[in-house]
């Protein structure tokens, strides 16, 4: 552990950033506890204490210049419920990746008032029930949430479904929807039977359509995938099934097609291959 001092801050690194506002780098210090940012003179426009190890984010003095606050990859599990008080300009907060759990721990959030923009990705709070529009009601300036815009029929279903006290301590209530990897969930085996689909067995139509399109076949793959289908019942998806005023050409019932075996489609493709293969090479060069 790191602690966050006078002499630390002084030798911190410190520039204008891309957007020209002048910012204190902090990052990766181990820092535990916020302390002694009294030494910064709020002098800056952005802090940025991601990637350390911060429970709680309090004891800030009074910082009237600072905008943004980058405090993502760390482990806050509290805020000061007077963060406002402090930090009166703040317009940007990211907590990406931190230990928020509960709804009701974002409710300091809401003494920031000139909060734009806030991330709280990557924290198990956004798998609560109505996490993004429990947010929306409580901070009524935001704009940008998980860098996603608040949009007005958002604010407009959060003001509905918060409208009473009764429903906004229900959803500080509600657990946090999650899922362990290698979890077998419990599933009844009525409900798995309900889900397993039932076989069908095909069509008059769709075997006669079947049988065409193995007499019409043009490869050996082609052939034998068909009379798979044939077999099992299930029929491709894309084969096409002829209206009952198109006549197709398909062997009668008298051919008794084996679907057994191989089918006499499937010889005769065989047989041409053959003769394809053991062709005079020099009658080739004739022609």
């Amino acid at each position: 552990m790191v602690r966050l001092t006078a002499d630390l801050i002084w030798k911190s690194p410190h520039f204008f950033n891309a957007v020209s506002d002048r910012e204190l780098d902090l990052r990766g210090n181990k820092i535990s506890v916020i302390e002694n940012l009294g030494a910064t003179e709020d002098q800056f426009d952005t802090i940025d204490l991601s990637d350390n190890e911060i429970v709680k984010l309090e004891n800030f003095p009074y910082l009237g210049r600072l905008g943004t606050l980058l405090i993502n990859n760390n482990r806050i599990t509290r805020i000061n419920p007077n963060i406002g008080e402090y930090l009166p300009k703040v317009h940007t907060l990211v907590l990406t990746n931190n230990r928020l759990v509960n709804l009701a721990e974002i409710d300091p959030l809401s003494s920031l008032s000139k909060l734009r923009f806030l991330s709280l990705l990557d924290n198990n709070i956004t798998k609560k029930p109505n996490y993004r529009l429990y947010v929306i009601y409580k901070l009524k300036s935001l704009r940008l949430l998980d860098f996603k815009k608040v949009k007005h029929k958002e604010r407009v279903e959060a003001e509905k479904l918060f409208a009473s006290k009764e429903a906004e301590e229900e959803a500080k209530r509600e657990p946090v929807k999650t899922f362990t990897p290698g979890e077998i969930l419990s599933v009844s085996e009525d409900h798995m039977e309900e889900q397993t689909p039932a076989v069908v067995a095909p069509t008059p139509e769709q075997i006669i359509a079947i049988k065409a399109a193995i007499v019409n076949s043009q490869t050996l793959e082609e052939v034998a995938r068909l009379e798979k289908a044939l077999k099992s019942g299930q029929l491709p998806a894309d084969l096409k099934i002829p209206d009952d005023d198109m006549a197709v050409d398909v062997p009668s019932q008298d051919d008794k097609m084996e679907t057994d075996g191989p089918s006499e489609a499937t010889e005769q493709l065989e047989d041409a291959e053959h003769q394809q293969k053991n062709e005079d090479p020099a009658a080739v060069t004739q022609e």
